[in-house]
């Protein structure tokens, strides 16, 4: 009895001894893989760190560089709208100029037509050949008759671009008559006009750009020039 009560005893120390070892061991081990884990884990906490400041200082270069763009083109834009106004100013200002030499050239001519018996006045604005006629005729005018050499050489002295006269064949053709229903008695022709180019240049315009008395030619009644008024 009592040497079963020894060897329990002693088999009991040995189990306990055996087993001992073990559950430090196992600890141990436990401990080792839990700090391998915080340290896999602050070294990837470390990298997103770096990784996150990387992207923030990339997104903050390309802000500062949008920013930077955008006030460049701002500041072009500005620059651009300031040329234009500037422009703008300088065109508006020849623009009265020019006028007020036209004006002052028309208030020269009916002076010296008034002179002579004339009295004559040019359009401001590019129109057809019957809207000519019609601006003529709501200022009391009509579109001029050119009769003598005389006429011709003075409305040519002042007129310094195209101009319709009145003279067109638009309701006789191959007849070319005046607007007071006239008949052509004397043409001061360019040389080989009129010509009826295709068959559709109907209206009379001056050119005086060429030569001062014969510089006549036909052309399509719904060309743009400015006319002659004579009253």
């Amino acid at each position: 009895m009592e040497l079963d009560n020894f060897y329990q005893n002693v088999g009991r120390r040995n189990i306990k001894d055996t087993f001992k070892p073990r559950t430090l061991n196992h600890r141990q081990d436990e401990e080792r893989r839990g700090s391998r884990c915080l340290v896999l884990m602050t070294v990837c906490l470390g990298l997103i760190c770096v990784l996150l400041l990387v992207i923030i200082i990339f997104i903050t270069a390309e802000r500062e560089s949008l920013v930077k763009s955008y006030k460049n083109s701002v500041e072009e834009i500005n620059q651009t709208i300031n040329s234009l106004q500037e422009n703008y100013t300088e065109l508006t200002q020849k623009k009265l100029e020019l006028e007020s030499k036209v004006t002052s050239l028309s208030d020269d001519l009916t002076r010296e037509a008034s002179k002579r018996g004339y009295f004559f006045f040019i359009s401001h604005e590019l129109k057809s050949w019957s809207e000519s006629r019609q601006y003529c005729r709501d200022r009391g005018a009509d579109l001029v008759i050119i009769n003598t050499e005389e006429k011709q050489r003075f409305i040519s002295s002042f007129a310094k671009e195209r101009v319709w006269i009145g003279l067109s064949d638009i309701e006789n053709k191959h007849r070319m008559i005046w607007v007071d229903n006239s008949t052509l008695n004397q043409g001061f022709w360019f040389k080989y006009e009129p010509n009826n180019y295709e068959g559709n240049e109907d209206c009379i315009e001056l050119n005086p750009t060429k030569d001062p008395v014969n510089n006549w030619n036909d052309q399509p009644c719904s060309h743009k020039r400015k006319g002659i008024c004579e009253k």
